[in-house]
């Protein structure tokens, strides 16, 4: 007796395994995207997500007008260039007088405010560094905006 409730044990599971399988493949399921979805729901659903979509027609048209934006842009650029004479830099002159009691610092200021140099303070820094900052020596030295800042050191430091 023994063998045939085995058999019907195993038969059963058969017949509930098949029928299992069966309902399984026919059956469409909730958590399957079996449906295929048309260009427009496609692009619907993407533009509802905040994507761009567009054909690769609109792509390639859209990259070759920028490109030729750029270009003349690029060309626009170079005539105005070609256009523009170079400015030069005008040379400003100054006599400064240095009296007895003067700092570097006074004498930075006095270049600064002539347009001889861009920063007093810098132009002291570097009489600092050079080690000259009590040298300076009284008198009427000309300097100007086309020499360099050791050349105006040199002149109204001693060396």
């Amino acid at each position: 007796m023994t063998p045939n409730i085995l058999r019907s044990f195993a038969m059963g599971l058969l017949v509930a395994a098949t029928a299992t399988g069966i309902v399984y493949l026919l059956e469409p399921s909730s958590t399957s995207t079996s449906k295929e979805l048309s260009e427009e729901e496609m692009q619907t659903q993407l533009e509802d997500k905040g994507f761009v979509v567009q054909t690769q027609e609109e792509l390639d048209k859209q990259l070759a007008d920028a490109q030729a934006e750029a270009a003349q842009e690029a060309q626009k650029e170079s005539k105005e260039e070609k256009e523009e004479q170079p400015k030069e830099e005008p040379v400003y002159r100054t006599i400064i007088n240095v009296s007895s009691g003067m700092t570097a610092v006074d004498v930075g200021e006095v270049l600064e405010k002539a347009k001889i140099v861009k920063s007093g303070f810098e132009f002291y820094k570097k009489v600092e560094g050079q080690g000259v900052e009590n040298k300076l020596r009284p008198g009427t030295f000309e300097v100007d905006s086309s020499m360099t800042e050791d050349e105006m050191i040199a002149v109204i430091f001693k060396g």
